[in-house]
Parts: structure tokens; C-alpha cells; sequence
């Protein structure tokens, strides 16, 4: 391990870089297209020059948005500017409340416009963002009402994760008894949600979630996996083989936020480990960039855009290896943050019109040229930007 002090002009110079981004080219974008007056919540299916091209509310991005301008308004309402991320986080809010959930405690999947439903899915992941926006609106306007809503919702949705059923979600004879990542991943960063500073409240759980993530975690592979069986086992099906470098990236961060928060030195080196293998399994040497999705065995993936790149899983490793170079000292996690910052900022970026692409192909071309689409939203990519400039920010003045 090489431990060696980072220069403050090199943190500096990444810093300003990354808040030049955050405000100047990713948040003025969606301030500027996005924001719905006459309805309420956000447009989300936004072109590359801001020109709403469809006219549907997905759920998952009106709660997004939400926690995203929430967030950004806790982190600066000291400044003079900092109304207009509130006003946002309003409108986000409002539109959620009024239409998103069902008597029932279920949360609709999209939208219309004025807030008509049009579909729900069989899983828990709207109800999910909707206890996030909720949480961190909370914070932001002091609405108590919000947070015991969010604390409601979040108690149901444990109940769905237990019982899919719950949710529609039929189970056949033959149907696969399988774990999914995604599950203990979205709770334990769902709890690090709901709880304040200092709170532990969902002890239990948490230590669930890290437990289950730690079963799909599988050393004699050095890989992390999709699914495996509900027993832990290694599935030999495509489903059970499937890697997804980004989302075992992204749990790793998790991991790591939560074992920095609970002083678990054991849990942060398992994190990190995650994050490597995840890594360098998914990286692509001949182009560049991370894979979407791949095979632990070799297998082509039936996912027909396993080769494209992506701009969630880049944004997840920028944080993850940010955060691990501040647990460790150790420059080589800082010197892959500057690698996957010169990509990311190079291919995602549009300085033209502002936000990033999405999608690329393999050879880190332009496949979409959308801003927003159904999952492509205000997320992943300010949340990134947010995240490591903050730790760049600590790392400067620790």
C-alpha cells in the first residue's frame, strides 16, 4: 500500500472541476428544461438540448429529482441562490404526494403529465425512491408530515421486500428461488436515508442487507453476482452467472459509507475488495470504459446492450474509489479516480448544452443522445458530482 499525500492544488483543481460540473453544467440543465409549473414534478424524457420529447412522469425520477434538489438545497442554503433548489424539491415533492401513491401504500410507476396513472411494476423500487425524496425533502422544508409519510412507506416496503407477492409479483411452481443484490442494496442505502445523523434506527435490517450483499459476494470468484439462489448457492443459469460491474461498484460504496459510520474496519476492507474485483473484471482494456453487463463464465449475456457504456456504473466508481483513497491513504485508489474522471468527463459530458449522455457503445461513441429518459434522470450523475466534491473537499482540509 503506497500512502501518499494527494498535493492540495491537484485536490483543488479536481474539486473546482467537479462543482463547475455539478452547478455550471449538470443542475442549471435540468433547473433550466425540467421543471413543470403548470403541472408540477419534472419533465424527465428531455433531448439533448433540453426539448421534452415525451410528456410521461416516471416515478422513479420525480422521487430522484426530488432527494437531488433537497440535497443540494441542505448543502448550501447558506447561499444566495439557494431558493431556487428548494422551489424545485417543492414541486417534485407536491406532485408525489398528490398523485404517486395509491390508498394502499403502493407507488405508481408512471405518470401522465397531470398525474394520471399509467402503469406499475411488480417491484418495490418507486416506492423505494418515493421514501427517499420524502426523507430528504423533509430536511430541506422542516414539513414533519413528509418524514412520518416517508417513515410509513418505508415500513411497508420492508414488508413488500419479504413478500413479493405484495407487490403482484406472482410465484410458479418452477419460478427460480432467487436472491436479487438489488434488494438489500436499495434498504441499507434507504436506511443511511431515513435515518438523521446519529439515528440507528433498522439496526437489524441493516445488518440483513450487509449480510445478504456479503452472500452474492463470492471470494473463490472474486466477483459479485446478480443473483444466486435464496440459499446462497451458485445458480448455473444466465441469471445466476450475470455480473453487473456497476451495481456491485455502487454496493461497494454503500458498504463503505456504512462501515465508516459504524467504525467496522473488517466491512470497509470487504467494500473495497468488491470494488476491485467489480472493476477490473468489468473494465474494458481494449476501449475503454465499463462493461453493462457480463458473464462470470464467459458466456455472451443475453442482454443485447451487455457492451455498451453506460454513465451510472462510471459515476459509481468515481465515488467509490474516491471514497476508498479517503479510508486508506493509498494513491493508487486516487490515480483510478483520475483514470475513470478523464473518461467519464471526456465521453458522458456535453459542454455544448449541458448534463451528460447516457449511453455509448462499446467504443465510447454517442448510441443515445437523449439527456432524460424513462431511467436516465437528475440521479446518478449530480449525485456523483456532489459526493466527490464534498470528499475532496474533507480530503483538503483533513
Amino acid at each position: 500500500m503506497s500512502h501518499v499525500k494527494i498535493d492540495a492544488q491537484v485536490l483543488g483543481m479536481h474539486r473546482e472541476k467537479f462543482r463547475t460540473e455539478l452547478y455550471d453544467n449538470v443542475l442549471a440543465f435540468w433547473l433550466r428544461y425540467s421543471l413543470d409549473h403548470e403541472h408540477g414534478g419534472f419533465f424527465n424524457c428531455l433531448d439533448r438540448d433540453g426539448r421534452p420529447y415525451d410528456f410521461k412522469k416516471h416515478v422513479w425520477l420525480q422521487g430522484r429529482q426530488t432527494w437531488m434538489m433537497s440535497k443540494i438545497y441542505n448543502a448550501n442554503r447558506d447561499k444566495a441562490d439557494a431558493q431556487q433548489y428548494l422551489d424545485a424539491a417543492e414541486l417534485g415533492a407536491t406532485f408525489l404526494r398528490k398523485h404517486a401513491k395509491t390508498a394502499d401504500n403502493r407507488v405508481y410507476f408512471c405518470l401522465t403529465r397531470d398525474g394520471k396513472p399509467v402503469s406499475m411494476q411488480r417491484k418495490i423500487f418507486s416506492e423505494c425512491f418515493y421514501v427517499m425524496a420524502l426523507s430528504e425533502y423533509a430536511r430541506a422544508s422542516g414539513d414533519q408530515s413528509a418524514r412520518d409519510e416517508a417513515r410509513e412507506l418505508f415500513d411497508a416496503v420492508l414488508t413488500y421486500a419479504k413478500d413479493p407477492s405484495l407487490v403482484g409479483r406472482p410465484v410458479y411452481e418452477g419460478t427460480p428461488k432467487l436472491s436479487s443484490l438489488a434488494v438489500p442494496m436499495i434498504l441499507l442505502n434507504l436506511i443511511e436515508e431515513v435515518n438523521d445523523p446519529g439515528e440507528n434506527s433498522y439496526a437489524d435490517v441493516a445488518k440483513w442487507c450487509v449480510d445478504r450483499i456479503n452472500m452474492h459476494t463470492r471470494p473463490e470468484l472474486s466477483l459479485v453476482l446478480e443473483m444466486v439462489g435464496t440459499d446462497g448457492k451458485l445458480v448455473d443459469t444466465p441469471e445466476g452467472r450475470l455480473v453487473n460491474p456497476g451495481h456491485a461498484i455502487e454496493a461497494a460504496w454503500f458498504l463503505m459509507d456504512y462501515a465508516r459510520k459504524h467504525n467496522d474496519e473488517s466491512l470497509l476492507r470487504q467494500a473495497i475488495r468488491i470494488m476491485e474485483w467489480s472493476f477490473d473484471f468489468g473494465w474494458d482494456e481494449q476501449y475503454g470504459g465499463l462493461f453493462y453487463f457480463l458473464d462470470r463464465d464467459g458466456y455472451s449475456p443475453l442482454q443485447l446492450e451487455w457492451n455498451m457504456k453506460l454513465w451510472w456504473p462510471h459515476c459509481e466508481a468515481m465515488i467509490a474509489y474516491l471514497m476508498a483513497y479517503q479510508a486508506t491513504g493509498d494513491d493508487k485508489y486516487f490515480k483510478r479516480f483520475e483514470h475513470l474522471t478523464d473518461y467519464s468527463f471526456k465521453h458522458f459530458s456535453d459542454p455544448e448544452h449541458g448534463e451528460w449522455f447516457g449511453y455509448l457503445d462499446r467504443q465510447g461513441k454517442m448510441s443515445q443522445r437523449f439527456k432524460g429518459g424513462p431511467y436516465k434522470g437528475c440521479f446518478h450523475v449530480p449525485r456523483a458530482l456532489f459526493i466527490c466534491e464534498r470528499i475532496l473537499g474533507e480530503l483538503m482540509n483533513g
